[in-house]
This record gives C-alpha cells, sequence and structure tokens, in this order.
C-alpha cells in the first residue's frame, strides 16, 4: 500500500517536468519585464505602491523595479537576487544580469526538451562561462599608468553608464560630475564622503559639485552665519528642557511659587550642560534632536552657532567628513572627539538656504547637489548617478576596461562557439546554447531601439569574425558601429559579474525537479 500523503492539507508539491516548467517560465517571466528598459533607447517603468499615498516611481534601473515587485515565484526570486547582489557589488548591469540568466533559462528549457540531463546543461555552462571569461580577459585594456588616458577611460564609461538612463541628454555634464567626484576619493570605493542633495526646481543642467558638505538646515536666528577655523562637535543628546521623563511620573505641589522653583531648577540643569558643551571649546554644535529657545539662546550668546534636528544621515555623514565623533555625553571633554572645517557658511540653492562646510579634514569628500523640474525626476537621476559613481569607483580600484554597446558579448559568443564545435558529447549542445543566450543581449539593444536586430546580429557576427573587431549596436545610426570611435566603454568588473552571477543564477535554477510549497500556519482559536 502506497502512503497516499505525507505532507498537510495546504502543502503543495510539485515535481520533475512541472516544477522545471514553473521555475523556467517564472524566471523568464521576469527577464521579460527588464528586459525593454535594457540599453541607451529602453523605455522606462511606473511602479505604483499600494500603500498611503500610491506613491510613483519612474525607473529604468532593473534592480529598482525588482526590488518593489512582489513575487511568488521561487525561481523568480532567485533572479530578483541577483539583481540586487549585482546593485550592491558594482552598481550597473543589474538588467543585463537578469536578461542575461533569463535567456540562458530560455536556451535550456529547449535543451531539457530534447532530453538532455540538466547536469550536463550544467557542465556545459560552466566549461562556456569559464571560456567566455577567458576570451575577455584577453581583450582588456588597462590604462592605469596612463592618467590622461585613465581619465579619458572613466569619462567614457561614465557616459556609457549614464546613456540608458534619464540623464542621458547631459551626459557629458554629469559622466564629468561623477569623475571628479570619483577621483577626489582617491581609489577609496567609500561612496559615504559623496554626498548627493536633491533640490526640485531648475533644470538637471543647474546641477553642480560642490567640494566639502552641505547639511540641509537653516541657521538659526541671531547666530553667527560666518565662522571661520570651526571646532565642531556633533552630538546625539536632548536639548529640550528636561523634563520628569519617567512615564506616568506626576508632581503634586501645593503653591503656584513651587511650580516656580521646579521650572528654574529645570532651567539650571539645562544652564549646566551648556556650559558643559561650550567647555569643550567648540564655535559649532550640531545636534540630532531639538534644540529648545533657552539652550539656543544660550549658544548664540556664546557666539556658538547651534544646528538643530540634522537629520540622522546627514549627521553620521558630517562626523564622517569633519573626522568627528557622535557624542552624547559631555562630561570630560578630552575624550571627544572635535570635527574641523575651515570655513562655515550659508548659502543659498533655489529658494533653500543651507549650511556648507568647506576645507573638511577627510579632504575627498564633496557633496552633488542635483535641481531638476520634479520630485521623481530628482530620484531617478539620483539613482543614476548613484550607478555611475558605484561603477567609476569600483573602476578606479580594477582599471581594466572593455569597449560596450554588446561588443563583449559578441566576443565571447564568438569564443564559445568556437569551443562548442571542438567539446565532444552532448556538452557542446550546452556550449552553443550559451553562446546563443550572449547574442541575446545585443539584440535586445537592438530591438529596443527599434532596429532589425536580426540582420543588425548577422552583420557583428561576420565582422567580428576579422581579428581585432571593434564593431558593436551603434543605436543611434542604427547600424553596427565601431565602438572605439563612439567611445563607448564599460568596466571589465561589470561585465565579469554579470556573466558569473547569470550563470550561477541559472544553474540553480536548473537543478531544481520539486518545489514544495508548505501549509500555512494556522492561529488557533484562543477562547
Amino acid at each position: 500500500m502506497a502512503i497516499e500523503r505525507i505532507f498537510k492539507d495546504e502543502a503543495s508539491e510539485e515535481k520533475g517536468e512541472r516544477a522545471r516548467m514553473a521555475s523556467f517560465v517564472g524566471a523568464m517571466a521576469i527577464a521579460d519585464l527588464v528586459k525593454t528598459t535594457l540599453g541607451p533607447k529602453g523605455m522606462d517603468k511606473i511602479l505604483q505602491s499600494t500603500g498611503r499615498g500610491h506613491h510613483v516611481t519612474v525607473t529604468n534601473d532593473g534592480a529598482t523595479i525588482l526590488k518593489s515587485l512582489h513575487i511568488d515565484n521561487p525561481a523568480a526570486k532567485v533572479l530578483v537576487d541577483i539583481s540586487k547582489v549585482q546593485d550592491d557589488e558594482v552598481g550597473d548591469g543589474t538588467t543585463s544580469v537578469v536578461v542575461l540568466a533569463g535567456e540562458l533559462l530560455r536556451e535550456a528549457e529547449k535543451l531539457v526538451a530534447a532530453k538532455i540531463h540538466p547536469m550536463t546543461i550544467i557542465a556545459g555552462f560552466r566549461m562556456a562561462a569559464e571560456c567566455a571569461r577567458d576570451a575577455l580577459l584577453q581583450k582588456v585594456v588597462d590604462n592605469k599608468e596612463n592618467e590622461e588616458k585613465f581619465k579619458s577611460d572613466l569619462m567614457k564609461i561614465a557616459m556609457t553608464t549614464l546613456s540608458s538612463k534619464i540623464l542621458s541628454q547631459d551626459k557629458e555634464y554629469f559622466a564629468q560630475l561623477a569623475v571628479d567626484a570619483v577621483l577626489r576619493l582617491k581609489g577609496s570605493t567609500n561612496l559615504e564622503a559623496i554626498h548627493i542633495i536633491k533640490k526640485p526646481g531648475g533644470s538637471l543642467k543647474d546641477s553642480f559639485l560642490d567640494e566639502g558638505f552641505i547639511l540641509d538646515k537653516k541657521i538659526g536666528v541671531g547666530q553667527p552665519k560666518h565662522i571661520e577655523n570651526a571646532k565642531i562637535l556633533v552630538s546625539n543628546t536632548a536639548m529640550d528642557t528636561d523634563k520628569v521623563k519617567i512615564y506616568g511620573a506626576r508632581v503634586r505641589v501645593d503653591s503656584m511659587s513651587r511650580v516656580a522653583e521646579i521650572e528654574a531648577a529645570e532651567k539650571e540643569k539645562m544652564r549646566e550642560k551648556v556650559q558643559k558643551i561650550i567647555a569643550h571649546g567648540i564655535n559649532c554644535f550640531v545636534n540630532r534632536q531639538l534644540i529648545y529657545n533657552f539652550p539656543e539662546e544660550l549658544f548664540a550668546d556664546a557666539g556658538i552657532l547651534a544646528i538643530e534636528h540634522a537629520d540622522f544621515d546627514g549627521i553620521e555623514r558630517l562626523a564622517l567628513v569633519t573626522g568627528g565623533e557622535i557624542a552624547s555625553t559631555f562630561d570630560n571633554p578630552e575624550s571627544v572627539k572635535l570635527g574641523h572645517c575651515k570655513l562655515i557658511e550659508e548659502i543659498m540653492i533655489g529658494e533653500d538656504k543651507l549650511i556648507h562646510f568647506s576645507g573638511v579634514e577627510m579632504g575627498q569628500a564633496c557633496t552633488i547637489v542635483l535641481r531638476g523640474a520634479s520630485q521623481h525626476v530628482l530620484d531617478e537621476a539620483e539613482r543614476s548617478l548613484h550607478d555611475a559613481l558605484c561603477v567609476l569607483s569600483q573602476t578606479v580600484n580594477d582599471s581594466r576596461v572593455l569597449l560596450g554597446g554588446g561588443w563583449p558579448e559578441m566576443v565571447m559568443a564568438k569564443a564559445v562557439d568556437e569551443l562548442a564545435r571542438k567539446t565532444p558529447g552532448k556538452k557542446s549542445h550546452a556550449i552553443d546554447a550559451f553562446s546563443r543566450a550572449l547574442v541575446a543581449i545585443p539584440s535586445i539593444i537592438a530591438d529596443n531601439a527599434g532596429l532589425d536586430s536580426a540582420e543588425l546580429i548577422a552583420q557583428l557576427r561576420a565582422e567580428h569574425q576579422k581579428e581585432g573587431c571593434t564593431a558593436g549596436v551603434d543605436v543611434i545610426t542604427g547600424s553596427a558601429g565601431d565602438m572605439a570611435e563612439l567611445g563607448i566603454s564599460e568596466s571589465f568588473k561589470v561585465k565579469q559579474a554579470v556573466l558569473l552571477s547569470a550563470t550561477e543564477a541559472a544553474e540553480m535554477i536548473l537543478r531544481v525537479d520539486e518545489i514544495i510549497t508548505c501549509a500555512p500556519r494556522r492561529r488557533e482559536d484562543r477562547m
């Protein structure tokens, strides 16, 4: 007698073909969703939340789109994860990695249907990925020694990254911004030192890069508006009148004069705290929490600039950039590390007043102020710029550069094709499929630009049979163009991450032969 059921009532399982089918379909659906955002002529998506205020995001950043989706299909979640990792790791190529994984699975599905075992396919994919990576390694250019060339490489990479985003109209301008900001970091990949402030108004062209740090706050009334050689104490402490902060505490008094005494005592306590803070020998006090009028008055009398309610991101960055630490107790001034900067002044951007700290301790710090027509435009511009900054900071460390525009994929596909011809056995089918999946990327770039992809890919393939060929998809003229002349470059690190992540994700989904969905937990009736 066979065991009928071992799972609970609502649990479900899918086996063999059906499980594989479900995972292929889910993964390909996700790939098709972000496919249209690929390349310089990719379109944007509007994401509308169902929460309060129906918040709207307009974006064509693969990771942002996938992060916002609520997905039920387990295989699709694997793809969402690789795009997130790609975003954290190198910043760009989030769409490519999902599309490539989707294409690999599309090809794998045909092979599985032709009765080739998934393990054989995986072995073939492994060989093909190795071969593709080696093909790229032979073609990389490294201009680390020559500063002029390296800077122009960075400019090209930034322009290529930005050309598929909202900033593509002013890409030279923003590429210059991004390159300047990243070169200030002197090789560190810590993007904390680059602060991005968004101010609606003006056009995207009015954005600018400013050395130092800008805090989005106003300077209070009666306080110095201009401080040179500032010593800054960054703190997170309550500067409202010290209330009796015990929950449910009551104070009973027998006359009004007693109330006045309590108030006087509170004031005295506050005054002592302010004295302690002033004893640090500072001339600027930045607090994370509120500062009431009374302590503010005391600071103004002492000629100290007091800034209240600085947002937490701002205050963490400010401490990092000025070389100080965030303090919350003030009893021993010698142990508190103060921040330093040469000049603090108030500046106007559009309608708003902000506080500018220049000549900060951490010389590489800078602030990019983005201007734009609306909040949505600014959000998308920030995402685009962040991608460019990530890629550039990675490239400064690993300075190997490739051409872009579908050229690397064609180079890899050619090498993988040759490998497939040499490999005996069923693996060669899988290797061949890998090369077809790689070619899908330039063909999607061409499709998104409304070009005849079949014709273009055939042209490119023929071109790539020649030695030292630099042909790729030129979406502007709608033909095969010379990528070296057009100055379309990409970072090797991005391409390598795309290739390896996509292969691993496809492998993982291919290995699946059963999907088990657990029964939901029941709430017991508590009577």
